[in-house]
């Protein structure tokens, strides 16, 4: 496996995901479409953290296939992007539910007359 492969795979998930988001009219299809297109990036984080070393590793010791593993600079990005994914859906979920008790829809084209 190469850092090539890794990132072929997640420029697929971040296309689907943009496509999901652009061309659906349901509010919670476009949610689903966008924490693809976030994990998407976490996976490239993650991919470009196991496949270069770390500036702590080019210090002029030996670079070996262990050092590299144990870098989690990526992985730290990772957590934090899954975290705020988190918040993120929580949020938008609830702005579902609000929609949903005012209009009794989750389309988006039903957003635009939510004002009073």
């Amino acid at each position: 496996m190469t850092v090539e492969n890794v990132l072929l795979v997640s420029a697929a998930l971040f296309a689907l995901g943009a496509y999901g988001a652009v061309s659906r009219s349901s509010l919670i299809t476009v949610i689903m479409s966008l924490e693809l297109m976030f994990n998407a990036v976490v996976l490239a984080a993650v991919a470009f953290s196991r496949f270069t070393p770390s500036a702590a590793l080019l210090s002029g010791d030996p670079v070996t296939a262990e050092a590299i593993r144990s870098a989690l600079t990526g992985h730290a990005f990772a957590i934090f992007v899954i975290a705020v994914a988190a918040g993120e859906a929580a949020l938008a979920f609830a702005l579902v539910f609000a929609m949903f008790r005012a209009r009794e829809s989750i389309e988006i084209t039903d957003a635009s007359v939510m004002k009073n």
